[in-house]
């Protein structure tokens, strides 16, 4: 085991071209390979390069995890990305870090030039794939999951929103399904994951090193990239489980409602003979109240916006994340420092909302969360086409 993680890009991201493939692994396995600003660099920095390159005609994106016999390599797969780094988050925040606002950015534009990128891209989204690490595997071509996948956004929980992307394509989930993962938070597993349209192809965990060694050896295949992929994996993959009984017809009538203080009446109303709703309900009244609301005017004002402005948008509401001015909130005091201070700073999990109660947000506070702070013109994602 490594005495301490790696901190150098070079360490912590690895990135290597294999006859026509080039290929990034996410090598901070101690921290499930959270993402810091120089590994997004890194991976930003090597994508470019490779998109103007004609020898190389793939790409490809895994995690590593910790060595389960105690040595000193990360052992490929097993983990692919846990999210950003929260605690970076949360240091930068109270230093007034000017690199917390280049982290969201530079993200965001990460996030961006996979969704658009020429060439086909694969993530293999094996272990867990949450927050940041779904917006790095859901612009890809081909997104591969396994039986050890644990996929969530659960940014509601540390009062952020479901960031990198998360509006656009929790929002184009069938019904009403993206707002029950954008506020709930709830972890799905393979066979969910491809019901829900978050992944492309299920593999035993026990193929993805000989799939990944194959790439070196991409064939020469005609086509957009994702035609392109899924023709590459034709006829290697497991079958498809629809898994036809998920979502339940209780997700759409009870998150299809107007407000979130609808949605928890609805659920309470029947929690007493339905344990799902019981259950679901508990797990509302832990998040943050106010960017649970937050969070499904963005799913649903995301449902009318493409990519660009979804994350232009999100670009905004994290700047109102940890500088919420319409309501004079700075630093600790705002949702997300102190949602992250319970979960991983102080590890109390006891964080203090405000407010305190789902019923107590009124769309006065709400409603500046998507009035941005920039003009059109100084938009730090202006350039995004």
């Amino acid at each position: 085991m490594h005495p301490h993680p790696p901190t150098d890009a070079q360490e912590c991201v690895v990135c290597e071209v294999r006859g026509s493939a080039g290929l990034i692994t996410l090598n901070r396995a101690r921290a499930l390979n959270a993402l810091s600003l120089p590994m997004i660099r890194a991976i930003s920095a090597a994508l470019r390069v490779w998109r103007s390159d004609p020898a190389i005609r793939v790409v490809a994106m895994r995690g590593s995890m910790h060595s389960a016999t105690g040595g000193a390599a990360a052992e490929p797969f097993g983990a692919f990305c846990a999210g950003g780094d929260i605690r970076f988050f949360h240091r930068a925040a109270l230093s007034a870090d000017p690199q917390l606002e280049d982290f969201f950015t530079e993200e965001y534009q990460l996030n961006h030039l996979i969704h658009r990128y020429p060439k086909p891209c694969i993530a293999f989204m094996d272990g867990v794939v949450m927050g940041g690490g779904m917006g790095l595997s859901q612009g890809a071509s081909l997104r591969i999951v396994t039986e050890r996948t644990k996929m969530a956004m659960p940014e509601t929980a540390i009062g952020l929103f479901p960031d990198v992307g998360g509006g656009w394509f929790l929002s184009r989930c069938k019904g009403h399904l993206g707002e029950y993962m954008a506020l709930t938070g709830v972890q799905i597993g393979a066979a969910q994951a491809l019901a829900a349209g978050l992944a492309d192809v299920g593999r035993d965990s026990g193929d993805l090193n000989a799939l990944w060694d194959g790439l070196a050896h991409w064939p020469l295949v005609s086509g957009p990239a994702g035609s392109a992929a899924e023709h590459w994996l034709a006829g290697k993959a497991l079958p498809r489980n629809d898994h036809r009984d998920w979502p339940s017809p209780a997700v759409d009538r009870h998150f299809g409602l107007a407000s979130v203080a609808g949605i928890i009446a609805s659920l309470e109303a029947t929690a007493g003979s339905d344990a799902w709703a019981n259950d679901t309900a508990k797990a509302l009244r832990k998040q943050s109240p106010l960017m649970l609301c937050v969070s499904l005017e963005q799913i649903r004002r995301a449902r009318k916006l493409g990519l660009e402005d979804a994350l232009r948008m999100e670009r905004d509401l994290v700047r109102h994340c940890f500088h919420t001015v319409h309501l004079g909130r700075y630093g600790a005091a705002g949702e997300t420092v102190e949602g992250i201070r319970a979960l991983a700073v102080d590890k109390d999990r006891s964080p203090k909302w405000n407010p305190q109660r789902i019923e107590d947000v009124t769309p006065h506070m709400v409603d500046p969360f998507f009035r941005s702070p920039w003009p059109a013109s100084g938009h730090p994602l202006r350039d995004l086409a």
